[in-house]
């Protein structure tokens, strides 16, 4: 049985999505994904690759779903995986590997905790699909902006000061106390409290009140820095958020995480997604799905800083040349190799204890293990490599390639 394989991944359409080969989700399917046809005018938003039953990868050769043949053959998986988490047991990895191809802004939203997870599934089957926490990390293909965590409160405090039509969101009184927290010198005062309390305020604001302030602000900035946001989502609270949260642009190469209850929206770019398997989102604004705004509000952090905080360095991964890259977020279930090879040379992984997909995101060459036939690869190309498999790659062109994987 062939530890290494080639897997077909599937492609979800949102309108936030990028069209035709504009979007990496496209351009990768469509030289990877066999019977693959492009559609010119629909927007390709994601490329999925893993065992969430939403969009389950399957094997080329048998089309019997991944999960399906990691169930049947447990040694991919490995005994120290499916000891630490149970669901590998069944086949399902702990992580879920995607394409993200973005036109215009997701929504601002947050992700559950484990436990809160739980209880959302369990209430509401229909909107959260599942009872997993989703912890995420994006790795920039392409220039990349994003809006990830809460700015300092200084800095809110300044665009308070400033954004008369922000500030009339906010009740006086949460308002005052608020700004209090935001001028303070005394070190160590509490914020979370203050904090949790104006962002309430401001996502729960009428509808009318929001339509009107953004109208006014619109009109005010002649620049129309925020014009494409407002011209999405006219009267949508979640162009405010933009004074709230930080900006980030990454450029390839570079990388964000954000845990459970960390507000967040992406903007604009092509990014490499790895996450916990999980789809469950807590929507709040910049969008037109079903919004939870009670949930969210209660499940953030309410942590503030800059926007450093959420930055992932990636550091040398002791088990490959310099030619890979480790990035390491502080959670179990995943991380990532970047490994870029030069033609007509070659990189070699050594074995990993869990589980891994890899995706070629340029180039050409061929993947090598002991043991099994020469696999082609090429742009879009997307591999399963089992548990304790050491495996080479060899570049007959420039190649790179992203590969997720799991270790206890």
């Amino acid at each position: 049985m062939a530890s290494v394989f080639p897997i077909a991944a599937g492609t979800q359409s949102y309108d936030w999505g990028k069209v035709r080969r504009a979007s990496k989700a496209a351009q990768y399917a469509a030289s990877g994904v066999p019977g693959f046809t492009l559609d010119e005018a629909k927007p390709y938003a994601e490329l999925w690759m893993g065992t969430h039953p939403t969009l389950p990868s399957r094997l080329l050769s048998t089309q019997e779903t991944l999960s399906e043949h990691l169930a049947a053959h447990a040694e991919l998986v490995g005994s120290a995986i499916a000891g630490r988490f149970p669901e590998a047991g069944t086949g399902n990895l702990p992580f879920l590997f995607k394409i993200l191809a973005i036109q215009k802004a997701l929504s601002i939203q947050a992700h559950p905790d484990k436990q809160l997870a739980e209880r959302l599934h369990a209430a509401r089957p229909d909107l959260y699909k599942d009872a997993n926490h989703k912890p995420e990390m994006a790795i920039a293909l392409t220039p990349f902006t994003a809006l990830c965590g809460f700015r300092p409160l200084c800095e809110i405090g300044a665009y308070l000061t400033h954004v008369s039509e922000l500030a009339a969101l906010v009740p006086p009184a949460i308002l005052a106390s608020f700004l209090c927290v935001c001028t303070t010198s005394v070190a160590d005062v509490p914020t979370k409290v203050p904090l949790r309390d104006f962002f309430t305020a401001v996502v729960s604001a009428p509808l009318d009140l929001v339509a009107a302030q953004l109208r006014a602000l619109v009109a005010r900035y002649k620049a129309r820095r925020h014009a494409p946001a407002e011209a999405d989502f006219p009267g949508d609270i979640g162009v405010f958020c933009v004074y709230l949260l930080n900006v980030v642009k990454l450029q390839p190469g570079e990388a964000i995480f954000l845990g459970a209850g960390e507000p967040h929206a992406y903007v604009a770019g092509d990014i490499v997604e790895t996450m916990a398997t999980s789809d469950n989102v807590l929507r709040a604004g910049l969008t037109p799905k079903t919004r939870d705004v009670p949930n969210l509000v209660s499940s953030l952090t309410y942590h503030a800083s800059p926007p450093s905080a959420h930055i992932v360095t990636p550091a040398p991964f002791p088990r490959a040349s310099e030619s890979t890259k480790l990035y390491n977020p502080p959670v179990p279930e995943f991380a990532v190799l970047l490994t870029h090879i030069s033609q007509g040379n070659t990189e070699t992984h050594d074995t990993l204890q869990g589980p891994s997909l890899l995706i070629v995101t340029q180039g050409k060459g061929r993947a090598v293990w002991p043991g099994g036939d020469p696999l082609p690869l090429n742009e879009g190309s997307v591999v399963f490599v089992g548990a304790d498999t050491k495996v080479t790659f060899e570049a007959s062109e420039e190649m790179t390639l992203f590969r997720a994987f799991v270790e206890v």
